[in-house]
């Protein structure tokens, strides 16, 4: 099968910029979450990735498991270009897109058209195609003429139905998903979960993270494990569900 992402090796280092490094030993924090803190020549910097290395192949459903400060994010973000890589190895044969943003890249300034329209480009890479695309998001959505308004001026329930409207409007060679992503109002729920569902299942690779095992289970064969940012198990996803739940849960 085509690999469509692979690691070797890889370290991610965000720098902490702090007035209490003074106090900070070598070796600062080893918790349940967040890696290890460690001091630098500049203060501080956590290890949000540890030596990750996998392999993901063209249309695998892989679930990324772990307590909260344990790498899945991060992973995420990494493998769609939102984070880089402080050394090791990344190779992406096919873009990853993400959907882990819960607002709009755009300016709340501008209207829902606009901000629609830069996200279509975003996407695309021109206009073609966008008139329809705008019309069923807008009907998807319900938002109506509001559409026509300002982002800033939207309910928070707006908000999310706008943009869940036009992220799941696209299919894509790979999809990096956080379950933290909302849907908006309850009222938009049911609607929201049948096209989510068609939104995972129209994606080449899905590359998860969730915390509830009956979501994972839904859509993902594999998993991997992760813990204080490196991957402790990689294995079929009842395998590494059942490990998750006897050393780290």
């Amino acid at each position: 099968m085509q690999t469509v992402v692979e690691t070797e090796d890889v370290w991610l280092r965000i720098p902490v910029w702090t007035t209490e490094t003074r106090s900070l030993k070598n070796v600062l924090l080893r918790s349940v979450t967040g890696g290890a803190l460690r001091r630098s020549a500049t203060g501080a910097e956590v290890e949000a990735l540890r030596g990750v290395s996998c392999s993901i192949s063209s249309g695998e459903r892989v679930a990324l498991i772990g307590h909260n400060g344990a790498g899945k994010s991060t992973f995420l973000k990494l493998v769609s270009g939102i984070y880089t890589a402080t050394s090791g190895r990344l190779k992406a044969y096919a873009t990853v897109h993400p959907m882990i943003q819960k607002s709009f890249i755009t300016s709340p300034e501008l209207s829902g058209v606009q901000a629609v329209k830069a996200h279509y480009l975003l996407v695309r890479g021109n206009l073609r195609g966008f008139r329809p695309f705008l019309d069923e998001v807008v009907e998807f959505s319900g938002l109506g003429d509001f559409i026509h308004l300002p982002v800033k001026g939207y309910s928070e329930g707006m908000a999310a139905r706008l943009l869940f409207s036009v992220l799941t409007g696209f299919q894509h060679e790979c999809l990096a998903l956080d379950e933290g992503f909302g849907a908006g109002d309850s009222q938009f729920q049911g609607r929201a979960q049948e096209r989510m569902r068609e939104f995972i299942d129209g994606a080449g690779t899905l590359i998860m993270a969730s915390h509830s095992d009956e979501l994972l289970r839904q859509f993902c064969q594999r998993g991997l494990v992760f813990n204080q940012g490196r991957i402790v198990c990689d294995a079929d996803l009842d395998t590494a569900l059942d490990y998750y739940h006897e050393h780290h849960a």
